[in-house]
């Protein structure tokens, strides 16, 4: 099983404080995390004065609108380098997802190895066609989003000059956070057998065991939510990870990717020292006199497996003993 890539999302829940910012770095580092992603975004660029809230935008966060919930989210690019700058020190990869075209040109200025287009902007026509046209790898959140609209996507992409090796689909329920029971994590699969593509899966449910089973199911990429207080005031503070549980998610993972294997069926090298003591071997079932003829009734199968094996019983039954047998004594022929 080839390593998953794991995404530790920051989002917003810096608050936009930038030192808040640099401590999650250091706590995604020291959890195992190979990325961090934080958003990008102009707030007036993405959301109208009429823009309405969701409703778990609502309930953690203050009154007023969207518009005002993301203009205090916001990062400049003077922000923007020091956490590259931060990141590149801790030696953890950095990204944030665009969600404007102004953003996608302050990433391009300071620097990313790939760009990741989040649920809301799987529509946008003009992201898509921007974000395809600079040629870099691409991981796209499909929440919301059927099969038509995934195609439509990488279509957009592709004849924007992509090729689909570069792209990864994360399967996705966008909501915080998100019930389990609307997962419907077999879709990550779906995707991947209908475009023949790189897929994986970005998550929202409370709690590990969700994303663990998506890197059992194949998934080329995690990401989480994570914070470093749930009890932060913000939208997604409450549907994110605090460090221990993202560290726990992540070992779980490893450990996972350990477990999976090549998936060929033979001993492990473990095991094999066990073999003999598990097994059975074919013995006396009562003293047996030499010559005398081997009959179900004077034979029996007990362990150690280390004589001739019990599956070949039916070819001892009829011979006649070479030599005289005490009871569990080991048949040699």
């Amino acid at each position: 099983m080839s390593r998953c890539l794991i995404i530790a999302e920051a989002g917003v829940n810096h608050n936009g404080d930038l030192e808040l910012a640099k401590k999650m770095i250091d706590q995604a580092k020291d959890c195992g995390a190979d990325i961090i992603k934080f958003q990008t975004f102009q707030a007036e660029k993405i959301a109208s004065r009429f823009a309405r809230k969701a409703v778990y935008q609502k309930k953690n966060t203050a009154e007023g609108s969207q518009l005002e919930m993301l203009k205090k989210l916001e990062l400049n690019l003077a922000a923007h380098q020091e956490l590259k700058k931060h990141c590149i020190m801790r030696n953890i990869e950095f990204l944030s997802t665009a969600f404007d075209l102004e953003s996608l040109a302050l990433l391009e200025k300071i620097g990313v190895s790939m760009h990741k287009i989040p649920s809301g902007e799987i529509t946008n026509l003009l992201l898509l066609r921007k974000i395809a046209s600079i040629g870099k790898p691409i991981i796209m959140s499909s929440g919301m989003a059927n099969l038509g609209e995934i195609e439509a996507a990488l279509d957009v992409l592709t004849a924007g000059g992509i090729d689909r090796e570069l792209i990864t689909v994360l399967h996705c329920t966008t909501e915080y956070p998100a019930p389990i029971e609307e997962v419907n994590l077999l879709a990550m699969l779906t995707v991947k057998e209908a475009f023949k593509i790189k897929t994986g899966y970005s998550d929202h449910t409370p709690g590990i065991e969700i994303a663990a089973a998506a890197a059992a199911l194949g998934a080329s990429v995690i990401e989480k939510h994570f914070t470093l207080d749930k009890n932060l005031p913000g939208p997604d503070h409450q549907a994110s990870l605090e460090p221990p549980e993202l560290e726990n998610m992540i070992r779980s993972i490893r450990n996972i990717e350990k477990a999976m294997g090549s998936g060929i069926k033979i001993p492990s090298p473990s095991e094999i020292k066990n073999r003999d003591i598990a097994r059975k071997s074919i013995v006396a079932a009562c003293f047996i006199k030499k010559n005398e003829i081997f009959t179900a009734e004077n034979l029996a199968v007990k362990r150690p497996g280390s004589g001739i094996s019990s599956m070949l019983i039916d070819e001892v039954i009829g011979k006649k003993a070479p030599q005289d047998f005490s009871p569990d004594e080991l048949i040699i022929l």
